[in-house]
Parts: C-alpha cells; structure tokens; sequence
C-alpha cells in the first residue's frame, strides 16, 4: 500500500469545502448518468424514462459505483477533490483497497436514501406534490453527522475506516 507523505491525517477539511467539492461532483455526475442513461437507453430501445425502471436505476447505482471506485483507486481523489485538495485515505493514511472502496460506497447510499423516503412521505401526506422539490436536499443529509463526529468525519468513512483529509498539492 502506497501512503502519501504530504497529507496530515488530523486536518479534515471543511464542510464548506466539501460542499463544494459535492457541488462540483454533481455537475460531473450529470455526464456520467447522462452517458450511461444513454447506452442503456440505446440497447434497451426505451422510449421512456419509466420503461425498465428498476433496470436504468441499477445501471446508474452500478455506474456512478464504478465513476467513484475507479477515481478514488488511483489517487484517492476524484477531479472535484482534486481541485479542492481533499483526498481519501484509510485511518492510517493509505490509499484505501477495493473492498474498502465498494464497502464506503454502499454505505454513502442509506442516509439520503431515507431523507427521499421521508420527502415522499411527507409528500403523501400533505397532499402538495410540490413537498416532492425537497428531494434536492436529500444528499446533504449526510453532513448531518458531521456535526456529532468528533473529527467532523460522514458517517460513511466512519463505518468505513477511511476519512477525507486536507491535501495540499505538491
């Protein structure tokens, strides 16, 4: 295992800089879902978003997973990390394995997922179908940790045994 000299494991970075750098990371996402929706709409000749519904939501969790393993296999930083200078590591300042990769990217899922679950809820029952725009603030949701970790770390790399760390450019 490779570690980076540079990094200082006690400096996390700041929410408002992993805002951003979360930011940043949709409008990327935005290709990579676009591209994949896409090829999968072009083999499966769908001419809806709603035909094989469960199929597309499985191509996009599978190809946002490989969007993300594959960058933070390499360096430990996605290209919004990189501008950012944050980069991931394990609790000892390693690049993190593969099976810690697919581990902290499964469990990234089940905090805004219940977030969307209540705004549908919520949206049942009110009534307003309009209470469906607040499913934009459902990825937020996991700062919410933030706050009550000692080191300001998500949940996620908690669980994980990774962390996000200040790293500065050479």
């Amino acid at each position: 295992m490779q570690q980076f000299p540079a990094i200082d494991l006690d400096q996390t970075p700041s929410r408002w800089r992993r805002f951003a750098c979360m930011m940043y990371e949709g409008v990327l996402l935005f290709g990579v879902v676009f591209l994949a929706s896409y090829l999968f709409d072009t083999l499966t000749q769908s001419r809806s978003g709603m035909m094989f519904r469960h199929g597309r939501q499985a191509v996009l969790f599978v190809a946002i997973g490989v969007y993300f393993i594959m960058c933070w296999r390499k360096r430990g930083q996605t290209l919004p990390m990189k501008t950012w200078n944050i980069r991931l590591v394990t609790q000892d300042g390693q690049i993190p394995g593969l099976g810690v990769l697919l581990l902290r990217y499964i469990l990234i899922w089940p905090i805004p997922l219940l977030a969307a679950l209540l705004v549908l809820a919520a949206s049942r029952a009110t009534g307003y179908s309009s209470t469906d725009l607040l499913i934009v603030f459902a990825p937020f949701t996991v700062f919410f940790w933030t706050w009550i970790d000692p080191q300001g770390q998500f949940l996620h790399d908690r669980l994980a045994r990774t962390r996000l760390v200040h790293a500065p450019k050479p």
